[in-house]
């Protein structure tokens, strides 16, 4: 049972963030385009700010989408952060296909150790990490860890190989790899979703595959590749095949891919 003080406001932050993000949902909501190009709602930052709020209750500083960003000379001195995405998938959001969520990482010596993936719709939750295991529960359920679902590593891979893949974004280079995974695995299809919900995927074992060969910032996988590791899966730099590291002077990752348990000899 999760029993860090710290964790528990993690989680109680990504569902308070959800509640308030879903406020917006219902009511409607203004878009901004931000200098990077990419959309960013009322949503987005009443989300950040909630989550804020909780977060700095722990004393540990924050990395995030919408936070203040402190020059590297300052975080490199950090043992520990929060690594928050207030409201991943906004382009989902905008769209109201319902496929956004809420991300929430603790990185400790520049690696995730626990993760929180809040889905604002669904209303579920997924969180852990290698030192507590990995749980899955409603909303309504987050105060009975009685009725919280433990998961437990994928053992075997799907008939056939199922990738999952953004609806947003698509990069040529990924089909060379899919090429190949043909070859060694017969028959691909494709779960395409939207922001951090294609980690959910792979915790369940609904897909077995993540390529992404497009730009993401930490924040939006940080809470996935805590949870995947803690599932006996990886997420690794797609070139080097090195796990993905955090806390960097430039906060985008390289391009990288997720796999589960069975696949990490591949």
């Amino acid at each position: 049972m999760i029993t860090r003080k710290e964790y528990i406001i993690a989680l109680e932050a990504a569902i308070a963030a959800s509640k308030e993000i879903m406020r917006f949902y219902a009511d409607g909501f203004e878009t901004e385009i931000k200098q990077d190009g990419s959309p960013v709602t009322q949503a987005d930052l009443a989300a950040s700010e909630v989550i804020d709020s909780y977060l700095l209750r722990t004393n540990i500083p924050i990395t995030g989408e919408e936070t203040h960003k402190k020059e590297y000379q300052i975080r490199q001195h950090w043992d520990e952060c929060w690594c928050v995405d207030p409201l991943d998938g906004t382009k989902e959001f905008v769209k109201k296909n319902g496929e956004f969520a809420v991300n929430i990482a603790l990185i400790k010596n520049k690696q995730p150790i626990f993760g929180v993936i809040a889905t604002p719709v669904q209303q579920h939750v997924i969180f852990g990490g290698k030192d507590c295991g990995v749980f899955f529960s409603s909303f309504e359920t987050i105060d009975q860890p009685e009725n919280w679902l433990k998961l437990q590593q994928p053992l075997i891979l799907q008939q056939p190989f199922v990738i999952t893949c953004s609806r947003s974004h698509h990069s040529a280079p990924v089909l060379q790899l899919i090429n190949d995974l043909k070859d060694k695995f017969g028959t691909i299809e494709y779960l395409k979703k939207g922001s951090s919900l294609k980690f959910i995927d792979l915790a369940f074992g609904h897909a077995s595959f993540y390529p992404r060969f497009a730009p993401t910032m930490e924040w939006d996988i940080a809470a996935g590749q805590a949870i995947l590791e803690a599932l006996g899966g990886c997420v690794v730099h797609a070139i080097t095949g090195e796990p993905l590291i955090y806390n960097k002077e430039n906060l985008t990752n390289p391009y990288f891919i997720a796999k589960i348990a069975p696949l990490m000899d591949l």
